[in-house]
């Protein structure tokens, strides 16, 4: 299978993830290319006034895993930014993630997987599942395991 992870990563927590599942999902003989979303304004908080440097294609994949880190309680704006403007999405089957720095997913992980959600469905495709990774959790590591895990477990 072809696997495209596309992740917007400010500190490096959100690609390392990315990273992650790319050589695991290597291992299993599947192609995985990561690809970063980059803003040229980083600090911007309306999407619309982003200025995208860099805007992976979404076609091509048999998955797409996009990712982002949670910030001001919401989605990345700079992924709000991308994918407002990316093409339709109509058989892929996406995954996603979002990493935060708070300790519980009610504090901005949860309300960014569900803006996740509403943007990809209404772009033509279904979220297959997804996941939060507390960046200040001390089961961080498990976390990672864990969404490694289940995402492959779907791909395979």
């Amino acid at each position: 299978m072809k696997i495209g992870i596309i992740i917007h990563s400010k500190t490096g927590n959100t690609l390392s993830v990315a990273q992650r599942l790319s050589e695991n999902l290597l291992a299993l003989g599947h192609v995985c290319k990561i690809e970063k979303v980059v803003a040229t304004n980083d600090e911007e908080m309306e999407p619309s006034k982003i200025v995208l440097e860099n805007q992976p294609d979404l076609t091509g994949y048999d998955y797409l895993i996009l990712a982002a880190p949670v910030r001001a309680f919401s989605l990345s704006p700079v992924m709000k930014a991308y994918l407002a403007r990316a093409s339709q999405l109509s058989k892929e089957k996406v995954f996603c993630y979002v990493t935060e720095g708070f300790p519980f997913s009610s504090m901005g992980g949860n309300r960014a997987i569900k803006q996740f959600n509403n943007i990809i469905e209404a772009k033509g495709a279904t979220v297959e599942a997804t996941g939060i990774i507390n960046w200040s959790n001390p089961r961080r590591e498990k976390q990672i395991v864990q969404l490694v895990n289940k995402f492959i477990s779907l791909i395979n």
